[in-house]
């Protein structure tokens, strides 16, 4: 199968610490490189996995939090200094609009490429990317400003063909596309070959879907149904459940319960708050309820299967 690979390059929430960088990561699927969140820090975290930074072609930022967006202008810069020419886009609340382009503008010179930005209603569900192998559906969250979740969702592949079959029917290499999109065989006799006789059936459609910040939300699971893997905000555990009312965060219980309720395949937490220096506290309680749940860090890269 092809690659669909979730980099972590920060899983940290607002404050600074020195254990964990700002929200950020890459999702890779096949060779396209998507970063979801640019906390600061990000540039020096995208080094140290030897992703080429020209590899980027989009960013989604899911709110203007700054710990989700101020290390965004540096890294553009950045990709200027590298010689980019391939335009750069970013999906975002339409607010960064009245935000990056002074700073661009202020900030940096003779880009030499085009960055792109698409307004994101954070309020609806839908499709704000697609290509032909991929969907980013954007995913309404509630928190104290507009913002939103990612779903990246693989379209359903073509059938891949038994060429030893093809080869005893005689069917002609012009013909193949059509047997790939399920076409049966009729012999020069009149004879119908079944197209399952022919080919194998593609690979399952897989899916990650990013969640964070949020409170939490009873509905969402029933919105993410099915989801490979799904990335949840657990800010705080049960020991601070009052605090993540108050600031719509998520504690570890509550996103193992989303990812429960969307009979999710795998959950992974992050955007610890730095009150826990050990956040094993965080996967005890998301694994009571939800077993399937791993820690983030930065450097680890999730397969999505």
């Amino acid at each position: 199968m092809t690659p669909f690979k979730v980099h972590i390059l920060g899983c940290g929430s607002a404050l600074p610490t020195l254990r964990h960088n700002p929200s950020s990561q890459v999702v890779q699927v096949n060779n396209k490189f998507f970063m979801v969140d640019c906390g600061e820090g990000t540039q020096l975290a995208l080094r140290r996995t030897h992703i080429n930074f020209n590899k980027i072609t989009a960013v989604f930022i899911s709110h203007l939090h700054g710990d989700h967006c101020l290390g965004l202008t540096g890294m553009i810069s950045t990709f200027g200094l590298l010689g980019r020419t391939a335009p750069l886009h970013i999906y975002a609340p339409k607010e960064l609009r009245d935000i990056l382009p002074a700073q661009l503008k202020f900030f940096t010179r003779d880009l030499g490429f085009d960055v792109s930005l698409h307004d994101v209603d954070t309020t609806v569900r839908a499709i704000i990317y697609s290509d032909r192998s991929l969907t980013i559906e954007s995913i309404p969250l509630e928190h104290r400003m507009p913002d939103c979740g990612f779903l990246f969702r693989e379209k359903q592949g073509r059938r891949h063909i038994v060429r030893e079959m093809t080869d005893f029917y005689g069917i002609p290499v012009s013909m193949l596309n059509n047997i790939r999109d399920g076409m049966d065989w009729t012999d020069s006799d009149g004879n119908v070959i079944p197209n399952e006789r022919l080919t194998t059936p593609a690979e399952t459609p897989r899916s990650y879907a990013y969640c964070s910040d949020t409170r939490y939300m009873p509905s969402l699971g029933k919105t993410l149904h099915g989801v490979n893997l799904l990335y949840h905000e657990a800010t705080y555990g049960n020991d601070n459940l009052s605090r993540a009312e108050t600031y719509s965060h998520s504690t570890a219980a509550q996103a193992a319960q989303v990812a429960k309720d969307a009979q999710a395949g795998q959950l992974i937490i992050g955007h610890y708050s730095q009150r826990y220096e050990d956040e094993s506290i965080l996967l005890d309680e998301a694994r009571a309820i939800f077993p399937n749940t791993l820690l983030t860090n930065e450097g680890m890269v999730f397969d999505v299967k």
